[in-house]
């Protein structure tokens, strides 16, 4: 037996949670719905008042572009490149990038035409080189999506 009574052993028990409340946050505070585009931020004056608000990000409801189909890539090319780069950062294709982060231009290099770098979602960048990245192996992953 260890101190808390329960033994090591049987991590279920050890895990279960269920018996311990939490003031912190109870299950009808807030509505939250995993929406692309959904940023959530803490809001709290004191432990009992903490909430879990969302905001969408920008303004894009209005002119958010729904692919029509989707196909997974069976060759590469630069277009399956390009497509590979942006879903590694998290994102559709270039059409969702620039409704996303509010950009008019992705940045790409000058030789090749591939994208440089892309700014993922939670800030952070990918940085690509000039040379392709997605390996043959990779090519079956890209999915290719028409408007």
């Amino acid at each position: 037996m260890e101190p808390w009574g329960v033994p090591m052993e049987n991590p279920v028990v050890f895990m279960d949670s269920k018996d311990i409340p939490s003031p912190a946050f109870s299950p009808g505070e807030a509505n939250v719905r995993d929406e692309p585009g959904m940023s959530f931020s803490r809001e709290a004056g004191a432990l009992e008042d903490l909430k879990l608000t969302g905001d969408v990000a920008g303004a894009t409801a209005s002119t958010d572009i729904k692919p029509k189909s989707i196909q997974r890539a069976k060759t590469w090319s630069d277009e399956v490149e390009n497509l590979y780069r942006f879903q590694q950062a998290g994102y559709r294709d270039e059409i969702e990038y620039k409704q996303v982060k509010q950009v008019d231009m992705v940045e790409r290099w000058p030789e090749t035409g591939f994208v440089k770098k892309l700014q993922r979602r939670d800030n952070t960048f990918y940085y690509y080189d000039k040379e392709r990245e997605c390996e043959d192996k990779e090519v079956h992953k890209v999915k290719v999506y028409a408007y």
